[in-house]
């Protein structure tokens, strides 16, 4: 029988952003998993965000995987697991070489098939795209801010924000 690790990420580790991110990305893969009959072998929580690779939860499940503990993910969708091209590139890499032989997503189909790993990467690549938009939106509404003669972030200390 297939081991699965189950996967939530949130994507900040301020307390009061995405407060319910997690609790429902858990709740509902438990249902998931119930339903589809998957044998979850432990739980990985992560707050922090995927843009950049190195996330120490993350990298500890692949690890683990690598060592024979699972051989299969659970997460909500691809863009919770990876939205940087090393670590969607070791997720792929993982399921060449049959250390990963299932993923298992609620809101994304996968299969484990030339054509599957395919989608799995623009997937991936998607998740990157929409980080680094959402970067350059938000650099270009800070200068326009600036233009506009605002301050762009909280205010100084000893100032009152409005």
């Amino acid at each position: 029988m297939q081991k699965f690790f189950l996967y939530a990420r949130k994507s900040t580790d301020v307390e009061d952003k995405q407060i319910l991110s997690i609790e429902a990305q858990i709740t509902e893969l438990r249902e998931f998993a119930k339903r589809e009959n998957l044998e979850i072998v432990e739980e990985f929580i992560e707050k922090q965000t995927a843009k950049v690779p190195g996330r120490p939860i993350f990298n500890e499940m692949l690890n683990r995987i690598e060592k024979g503990e699972a051989n299969g993910i659970v997460s909500w969708h691809p863009d919770r697991l990876a939205r940087n091209s090393v670590d969607g590139g070791r997720i792929i890499y993982l399921l060449d070489c049959g250390q990963i032989t299932s993923l298992k997503f609620p809101q994304f189909w996968f299969e484990s098939t030339p054509q599957g790993k395919f989608m799995l990467n623009i997937a991936f690549g998607q998740s990157k795209y929409y980080v680094d938009s959402l970067s350059e939106n938000t650099k270009r509404g800070l200068r326009q801010k600036v233009r506009r003669g605002e301050f762009p972030g909280p205010a100084p200390i000893g100032y009152i924000n409005d």
